[in-house]
Parts: structure tokens; sequence; C-alpha cells
């Protein structure tokens, strides 16, 4: 049994006009979306700037209203939960923010941000809870000490782990992680990224990574899904994705990602250049008359792509 199960999510939000502010059409900013995630797994969700991927991240934790769909955690439909502060599935599923600086307050020492989820959900005494911020603070690699210091006083690398931190002190079973490293300079984006794949070793987590990165997604996740004007695009294994991909807007993002080896750039800028050439011919053989992604179909096992 999965310990996710999104099945067709919608988020859309409501175009009004005129005096008296009629709804006149929907964004829709998640569009039929369904997905599972195993226990223990990592499964990456891609896609450009405002390709919905962050607000489905969000829907599932409850930071955006779902307009329809279900939603499944270890087998129980939470749908009705989804927002409730004190509900087990607040406390099982948690979320790693994007911006460092906004998701900290920056009046609160660090005790009192990883001691909040801790004060919402369990009836801790000061030294309790003291205690346990310390070995919070150590599991992300983080002194005792520093649980009397502010938000500012930290590099970005250490306000992404104090997050981290806040996130695992419920003990939860499934982190959805938006845009966790994208601030960050590269040598801290590997650390924090095998920092979160040692504590998932450790401690059986499941995440949901969420990132415009491909090259990031494939050290992380073993599934993925690709995400374009709110729907799927492509989903699968790893090795399906990156080794045979088959939308053309799928090719447009692996062909993005950067190549070092400087003997090959010449190499680099003709696939991308034939790659670019592919989207603009066979773009309306992807997306229907309405510019619409079509549905996803089933090519083989672990392989899906939306066709028509």
């Amino acid at each position: 049994m999965a310990l996710l199960e999104v099945k067709d999510l919608n988020v859309y939000y409501p175009i009004r006009g005129g005096i008296l502010g009629r709804t006149l059409g929907y964004v829709k900013a998640v569009d039929g979306v369904s997905f599972s995630i195993e226990k223990g797994e990592t499964m990456g969700l891609v896609g450009e700037s405002g390709s919905g991927k962050s607000t489905t991240g969000k829907a599932i934790i409850g930071l955006a209203r779902i307009t329809n769909g279900q939603i499944l955690f270890d087998g129980v439909d939470i749908t009705k939960y989804i927002g409730k502060n004190h509900s087990p599935y607040r406390k099982n599923v948690q979320i790693i923010f994007q911006d460092t600086y906004s998701s900290l307050n920056p009046k609160k020492r660090v005790l009192d941000i990883i001691a909040e989820p801790l004060r919402n959900f369990e009836k801790n005494t000061p030294v309790e809870e003291r205690k346990r911020v310390d070995e919070l603070l150590d599991i992300v690699g983080l002194s005792s000490d520093t649980a009397v210091k502010y938000p500012h006083e930290f590099s970005g690398g250490q306000r992404q782990r104090i997050g981290i931190a806040r996130a695992m002190a419920l003990k939860p079973r499934l982190i959805i992680a938006d845009e966790p490293v994208s601030a960050l300079d590269l040598s801290v984006q590997a650390q924090v990224l095998n920092f979160m794949k040692d504590i998932q070793q450790q401690f059986k987590l499941a995440y949901l990574f969420v990132s415009h990165d491909l090259g990031v997604v494939e050290h992380m996740c073993s599934n993925i899904a690709i995400m374009h004007k709110g729907r799927f695009v492509e989903a699968g294994r790893k090795e399906n994705i990156y080794q045979n991909p088959k939308h053309i807007y799928t090719k447009r993002l692996i062909a993005a990602i950067p190549n070092i080896d400087p003997y090959k750039r010449e190499e680099t800028q003709i696939f991308r250049d034939k790659v670019a050439d592919e989207y603009i011919q066979k773009y309306s053989e992807y997306y229907n008359a309405k510019d619409q992604v079509y549905d996803l179909k089933k090519i083989s096992d672990s392989h899906y792509v939306a066709l028509p």
C-alpha cells in the first residue's frame, strides 16, 4: 500500500471581473493530477515556474485550497482533514520551504522555531523540550549553542538545516521539500542534499521533492513526474525519464541540463538547437487546440506520457 495517494487533484483560482465581481473563468493551477508515493521513496515533481508543482505540494499539506480531488494517506481518505492544525495527518506530513528568510520568523530564537510544532502537538516540560530541540539540532549537524541565536545569524545552508530540523520535530513520515536548495550555493546544495538522503535512510522518510532542476532531481529521486500547464506531461522511473524521454517538453528540460565538459560545447549546442526546433515544429502534436496537455497514456509498466 502506498503511503500517499493523490487522485485527480484540482486547484482552480477564479478570475473575477465586472462591477459585481462575477467569476468569468478559472486559472487551472493544478488540473487533474494523480500520483502515489511509497514508504521511504523520493518522488520528484519537476517543471518551470508557474507549472503548478509548488501548488501541488501546498495543496497536499493544506496551504492551497483543493477545488476537488482525493488524497489518501496510508489508505485512509484524509481530504477533509487537510489544513486542520491538530489532525494526525498534519503531524505526519511536514514541509521544507524554498525561502529560508521568510519561512523562519526573524523575531524568534531557533529554540522557539523548532519547538513550535512540539508545543502544538505534545505536552513537554521546558527541560524535555530543550532536550528534544538539542537532539534535532544534532541530527542536522548544528550545535546546541545555536538554539539561543536568531535566523539572521546563520548562513543560507544553516538556515535550511534549521528548517529541516523543524520539519523533523514531530517525526513525520512524509516531507514535502519545495525547492529546498534553489537559493543556495552549489557546494552548500550538495551538503544539504546529501544530508537529506542520510536522514531519509536513518528515519525511513518519504519525500515529495519539488524542483525545476533536473540535475538535482536525478541525484535525489527514484520516480519523477514532469509538470507543465498544471498537468503531468510525463511520469515514470528515473531511468525512463532521462534515458528515453518521449514528450517534447521533457526533452526540452533535459537539454537544458548544464554540461561541464568543455570539449562537448559544440555537441551540446547542436543537441539543444535540435530539441528547440522539434519543440516548435511538433508542438501541436503534444497539446490540444485549447493549448492544454493531453491525458497520460501508459507506454510501459513504469512510463507514462501525455499523448493524444
